[in-house]
């Protein structure tokens, strides 16, 4: 059995890449620009579902494989192409890493929502094996969001820091896809995923202040400051999006969920774990 795993030096592709490995299966690690650093024992191709012309050679012999749903509304790939030359490759099953966004609003034009209900519906279609997960917010934002004014002035803007998110560790979404790729009973399953505890922002930036030893400060400031500070690192359409879903949460406990122990057997990370494991990222 080969394991084609995409996005391999991404933040959830990688710990999907080593935990697939640890099981005893074959993994093709497959990304843009392959490079050193990779757990020894995988198999480091290049390959870009941005070109379709690649993924033959990379899907040859496989029969499963992890694919990402749209991570940038930038760089949508061609779903039907990807999923054609899969299948004709004998790919037998996919999980993907879609998004939350598909669930909770599920009529949107927003690209985010727009594009993964698009690339869900294509695979439905196909005849091939699928898992879906369906995180939430990623623990790995507020470092996209944070760490360069924590490193640079020690302070996080914030519009809000009373709103509250229940923030998913990466290795557990990857814990879920190992699990729907190595064991049965997951076929035509959606999982939706959220972290197992609501925490303000504030709280949040808190855990970071503890796991670096030092005071954060935080600054308050506008929504559009912050969609111009969160703009610098995203896509200005997610940054809106985002400072209005902080609007909307402020003050009001986030949904979280149990399903990361129920599907793998071991509990979710917490976001004090996340910071712990992150530490150098913001120092």
């Amino acid at each position: 059995m080969v394991v084609a795993v995409f996005g391999a030096r991404g933040n959830v592709g990688r710990h999907v890449a080593d935990g697939l490995l640890a099981a005893g299966e074959q993994v093709r690690a497959v990304s843009r620009t392959p490079a050193a650093g990779l757990t020894p024992g995988l198999d480091a191709v290049r390959a870009d579902l941005d070109r379709p012309e690649t993924l033959p050679a990379v899907l040859d012999g496989a029969d499963k494989m992890f694919l990402y749903g749209m991570l940038n509304p930038q760089q949508p790939y061609d779903i039907e192409k990807v999923v054609a030359t899969a299948a004709a490759a004998g790919i037998r099953q996919v999980v993907l890493l879609s998004s939350v966004s598909v669930v909770l609003d599920p009529d949107a034009d927003h690209p985010v929502p727009l594009l993964n209900r698009t690339i869900e519906r294509a695979i439905q279609r196909s005849g091939l094996d699928w898992t879906f997960l369906r995180p939430g917010t990623f623990a790995t934002n507020t470092r996209t969001w944070w760490a360069e004014s924590i490193r640079a002035d020690n302070v996080v803007r914030l519009p809000y820091p009373s709103a509250q998110s229940a923030p998913v560790h990466e290795k557990d979404i990857a814990a879920l896809a190992v699990t729907a790729l190595t064991e049965p009973g997951h076929s035509h399953q959606t999982y939706t995923v959220y972290g197992a505890e609501s925490l303000t922002l504030q709280r949040q930036v808190e855990h970071i202040g503890e796991a670096i030893d030092r005071h954060i400060r935080i600054e308050h400031v506008s929504d559009e400051q912050a969609r111009a500070e969160v703009g610098r690192t995203m896509h200005p359409v997610v940054a809106e999006a985002i400072v209005s879903q902080w609007a909307a949460a402020s003050g009001i406990p986030a949904l979280t969920s149990t399903i990361v122990e129920k599907i793998t057997g071991a509990p979710a990370h917490t976001y004090a774990q996340w910071t712990v494991g992150h530490a150098d990222d913001f120092h």
